[in-house]
């Protein structure tokens, strides 16, 4: 996938996992197959970059959940690409659409669940360098004729709906609904991201089609366990960091276990609540200090599509509280702190009833610095407001997802951390080349129940959620990821 020491080429090879001995016995197995994915740049910014990015990171992130600024409006369908396109902080992988099939690198975001991809022709600020879906060329393509709109502040993308062919990581789903974009504000896109994969539940996509996952994990004898999971690496305290690198592991139907140590902690989605993968912050430490959390505000969205992570106003004050020299932002950082540098940060969260704290890395507590000298910093812990909307209090982001390994899990719904191994915490920082897209083999292929298209799913969070069914599974694959952070 790419260049590293020596070492990297055995634990390249770990990356491919086959299916458990102790599994039922299934008429077909698949030993895995590998996705490059990559990583964009973590390049220096002035102090005068710094304030308007927060604030479109924070009004996109608003829009995307309906809260703050945007309650009341029509859900925006997630892309953590808009907010993020100065500071390269995405998470993107490829995946192959159409017959015969054409390779795209996709945002990977468990925080929405519609895919989309920018079409050949596009009017409007399409980056030249990306690569673009054009329908005549695929045999399998049909459209829909139904329009799709994601509206950010600092932009939109409109296209329709249509069915194709679409494979991941040695799966195929065939018939599955998508949107093909053609047009595009400024800002929207930056090469080499062609589009965005949602990973969330079908219960809140835009389009009211099935997520590829999804699609997946509801056919029998498919997927080995019924889940994804995400191994993130850290670049952002890295001063050579360099356009594109390698990023961690997206691995589906199955858990890398050359990436983490001990059991994996599952905790339950809230019943009645999959659509967003809800966790229970149950506890937050900072400095050894308790934070104080009411019920009211304790739930929590897991999206790999935010860089930072937000929270209700008063507990974030309260966290600050606990950094000596900390103060509250003002004007473009409205919603951020500022910090001393030197100032000790150390955080840990607890999900539901679980007994394990999990730290935040002091490298990911800080954003950025915030003046020339390097001082002061800015806190990646920020404000959202979530009132009278039904989003969750919480939209936990990269900020705490690189410091674990963290599972998916469609059947029962939850979701589950692992500390991190040794080969995990080797690749942070790690010299590499970044993957191009790929496409691969296929060796297991469903088709994709698009239900719910084209109905009504105005909200001003997330849309009214059912209890999904779970199904017996069976194959797995590993996809390589690149991440890019704050």
């Amino acid at each position: 996938m790419y260049l590293l020491p020596s070492w990297s080429l055995a634990i390249t090879c770990l990356l491919s996992v086959a299916p458990e001995a102790f599994a039922a016995p299934r008429p077909y197995v698949f030993d895995g197959k590998s996705i490059n994915l990559s990583r964009r740049e973590n390049r220096p910014r002035s102090p005068e970059e710094v304030g308007p990015m927060l604030k479109r990171h924070k009004l996109a992130l608003e829009a995307k959940y309906g809260i703050g600024h945007a309650k009341n409006r029509k859900r925006a369908s997630g892309m953590n690409l808009l907010t993020n396109q100065d500071a390269d902080s995405s998470f993107f992988g490829s995946l192959a659409v159409g017959t015969p099939p054409v390779s795209f690198d996709v945002i990977l975001d468990t925080g929405s669940s519609d895919l989309w991809i920018a079409a050949e022709g596009t009017t409007t600020d399409i980056p030249s360098d990306i690569s673009t879906f054009n329908p005549s060329s695929s045999s399998s393509f049909k459209g829909l004729n139904q329009t799709f709109t994601i509206t950010y502040d600092s932009g939109e993308a409109e296209g329709s709906l249509a069915e194709d062919t679409v494979q991941m990581a040695g799966f195929k789903v065939t018939s599955q609904v998508f949107a093909v974009v053609d047009e595009v504000s400024s800002g929207v896109l930056t090469a080499p991201v062609s589009g965005l994969m949602g990973l969330g539940w079908q219960q809140i996509s835009s389009s009211g089609a099935t997520p590829f996952w999804e699609a997946l994990a509801e056919s029998s004898d498919t997927l080995t366990d019924p889940l994804f999971a995400f191994q993130l690496t850290r670049y952002n305290n890295d001063s050579q960091v360099q356009s594109l690198e390698p990023g961690g592991t997206f691995t589906l139907g199955t858990t890398n276990t050359s990436l983490y140590t001990g059991e994996i902690d599952y905790q339950d989605i809230p019943s009645g609540q999959e659509g967003y993968w809800i966790q229970e912050i149950s506890a937050i430490t900072v400095n050894g200090n308790s934070v104080s959390i009411s019920s009211g505000d304790s739930y929590a969205a897991i999206d790999t599509g935010t860089t930072l992570l937000g929270g209700p106003q008063a507990i974030i004050a309260e966290i600050y509280a606990q950094v000596p020299g900390s103060e509250a932002g003002s004007g473009d950082l409205e919603g951020y702190y500022l910090y001393p540098c030197d100032s000790p940060a150390t955080v840990t969260l607890k999900f539901g009833s679980s007994s394990i704290a999990w730290p935040i890395s002091t490298a990911d507590f800080k954003y950025t610095t915030a003046s020339g000298n390097g001082n002061t910093c800015i806190g990646s812990f920020f404000v959202v407001d979530n009132s009278g909307t039904t989003a969750p209090a919480w939209i936990v982001g990269d900020t705490f997802l690189k410091n674990v390994y963290s599972v998916f899990r469609y059947n029962p719904p939850s979701v589950g951390f692992a500390a991190l191994s040794e080969t995990a915490l080797s690749m942070n920082g790690a010299v590499g080349t970044a993957p191009s897209p790929t496409i691969g083999s296929v060796a297991a292929a469903v088709s994709a129940t698009s239900t719910q298209i084209g109905a009504d799913r105005s909200s001003s969070g997330a849309a009214p959620l059912k209890h999904a069914t779970g199904t017996s599974l069976l194959a797995c694959a590993a996809v390589i990821l690149g991440v890019a952070l704050f």
